[in-house]
């Protein structure tokens, strides 16, 4: 290295650690506010307060990891009474992910929701909305891109953790393909979320689930953080 580089390092190196020691001062100076801060603390509190305050009677054991999970998602104690489900639905979803199942999801954010630490299997998450193919499948049969990444899945939703947490579309273009023939997943987690199609596609697949267990959320309520919550819950014993 050249002098004047180097001293352009060494200037470069002092300005960056002399702004750093600025903002530890400043840092310092803050007023402490009272919380807590200690995160295994704060998600120790809040399972304990959710389990203090739900009434959790309905729910049968297999998915009360499920409900309270869901709960700490949404922030919502109220939504474990929109809880509906098939029954063993719990149990056959923690049983397919320990086989290895894939995770398919209707949206990216339910994806990334997925805590893969706790997956058992390493098991795959995959989502299709993005792939090219997409936007002309849907304008071919007419409908979102959502419900058009579903035809994508193909063999793929042979004992498969299914997980709606965004479109309506999605789960109304699931029921058809089950319709139509698809393969059966394992287990359906229907929470899609909105004013239109929400209340709608979730109590359809309640009423007819096609022979695929299930668990929806009824009502406009639901969406990514509580459905990639609900597959996490299953994914391990652990809270």
């Amino acid at each position: 290295m050249t002098a004047p580089a180097s001293a352009s390092a060494s200037r470069i190196a002092y300005q960056s650690k002399k702004r750093l020691s600025s903002c530890v001062r400043s840092a310092r100076r803050l007023l402490m506010l009272n919380y807590i801060r200690d995160g295994q603390a704060i998600y120790d509190k809040s399972f304990a307060t959710i389990r203090a305050e739900s009434d959790l009677s309905r729910i049968p054991a297999d998915l009360e990891k499920l409900a309270v999970r869901v709960i700490h998602a949404c922030g919502m104690t109220d939504i474990v009474n929109d809880l509906a489900f098939s029954p063993g639905a719990g149990t056959i979803g923690r049983k397919a992910l320990a086989s290895g199942a894939p995770i398919l999801c209707d949206a990216r954010m339910v994806a990334e929701g997925i805590t893969l630490s706790r997956l058992p299997m390493n098991n795959e998450v995959i989502c299709t909305l993005h792939d090219p193919q997409v936007p002309a499948l849907a304008r071919s049969i007419g409908n979102t891109r959502s419900a058009a990444a579903l035809d994508l899945w193909g063999e793929r939703l042979a004992g498969s953790v299914v997980v709606i947490g965004n479109a309506p579309t999605a789960l109304f273009r699931l029921l058809e393909l089950l319709d139509a023939g698809a393969p059966r997943p394992a287990l359906i987690l229907g929470f899609p979320v909105g004013f239109v199609g929400a209340v709608e596609s979730k109590a359809m697949l309640a009423e007819h689930s096609r022979g695929v267990p299930f668990v929806v959320v009824h009502g406009r309520r639901g969406g990514s953080a509580m459905a990639a919550a609900a597959v996490n819950a299953l994914a391990t014993e652990v809270e």
